[in-house]
């Protein structure tokens, strides 16, 4: 893990007349580049990390790759993750904590063709639902408990289809729906040409299944080191000014995204769309709602006999210390 200066090494340095580097952090993001994190794109290309004395590398995620492994790892010192897949990784004994949540709301969403007769839950029995993994997979598999849907196919259950992170099974009818974010793959469907009539849409928030996605996590022993918790605290608040930043000016955005992608796969007008999408999902202020915690956990803990968790975290998954002194 990257280890900052101690406040006594800055101050030797400064003794002897010379500039100390800025703090070094590595932030993993869960997937690609891409306007989902674009406010960490902005605040690094507007200089607000440069400015909190912060030099902050931002390493894309990608299909293969779990933030929790890598942050477990010793690759990165924060990560963005769900927290259903965070919580998931605490209980199997990986101390993460939520030092803030940027997304106050959940993207996530089941979208079906119309034409495959799904107009309800009740309707899911005997169909294939296309499911993200490496993480992704908790707040379905928490849903169709719920519902009390099996999904290990059968007359009464459904067929998981191990959903590749595109909308190819809905387009090729492999699946009769498929995960999708309401700034991403949603769009995606809608510009292969399928108009919104012919789709039948269910939001995991309307359904009272949401879990909190896309917040910031570092490892409980980060936040023992003094100098580590000062770092943080400079990076949400440099972060959650570039979030403000990008939510505000969706297209500038947009092409700072673009210039950090390298993969040259993004198009400037689906980043714009999805900046635009992303906005209205985010909190005001990157702090951490405990309703919504909470929110989260029973809806993780309401498993039946195969719950995403077994017992609820606790207080200690997640601290209002960083954001408390961040926004002060």
């Amino acid at each position: 893990m990257t280890r900052l200066l101690a406040g006594t090494a800055v101050l030797g340095a400064l003794a002897f007349g010379g500039a100390h580097a800025a703090d070094e952090l590595t932030l993993q993001l869960k997937w690609v580049t891409q306007a989902q994190f674009a406010g960490y794109y902005v605040a690094q290309d507007k200089g607000f990390y440069e400015e909190a004395d912060l030099d902050v590398t931002i390493k894309p995620g990608g299909p293969d790759i779990a933030p929790t492994q890598v942050i477990a790892g010793g690759g990165a010192d924060v990560v963005v993750e769900w927290m259903p897949a965070a919580l998931a990784a605490r209980e199997r004994g990986l101390p993460l904590v939520n030092i803030a949540q940027p997304f106050a709301r959940s993207g996530m969403m089941l979208t079906c063709l119309a034409e495959s007769g799904v107009t309800g839950p009740e309707d899911f029995p005997g169909r294939t639902l296309g499911v993200w993994f490496f993480g992704n997979e908790y707040p379905f598999l928490s849903w169709m408990s719920q519902l009390g849907i099996p999904t290990e196919g059968g007359e009464d259950g459904v067929t998981v289809l191990k959903q590749g992170f595109n909308v190819d099974p809905l387009l090729q009818k492999q699946a009769d729906c498929i995960s999708t974010m309401t700034y991403n793959e949603y769009w995606q469907v809608i510009d292969a040409g399928i108009t919104p009539e012919q789709l039948v849409t269910f939001n995991y928030t309307d359904r009272g299944v949401a879990t909190l996605e896309d917040g910031l996590y570092v490892l409980d022993e980060t936040l023992e080191d003094p100098a580590m918790v000062d770092a943080l605290e400079r990076f949400v608040a440099a972060s959650m000014r570039g979030w403000a930043y990008a939510a505000e000016n969706p297209e500038e955005a947009a092409e700072i995204v673009l210039e950090n992608d390298a993969t040259g796969a993004q198009t400037f007008e689906h980043q714009v769309r999805m900046m635009e999408e992303v906005g209205k999902l985010l909190g005001e202020d990157g702090v951490l709602d405990p309703a919504a915690f909470e929110t989260t956990v029973a809806s993780l803990l309401s498993g039946g006999s195969d719950p995403v968790i077994t017992a609820h975290p606790g207080d200690a998954a997640w601290t209002h210390a960083i954001t408390d002194a961040a926004l002060n």
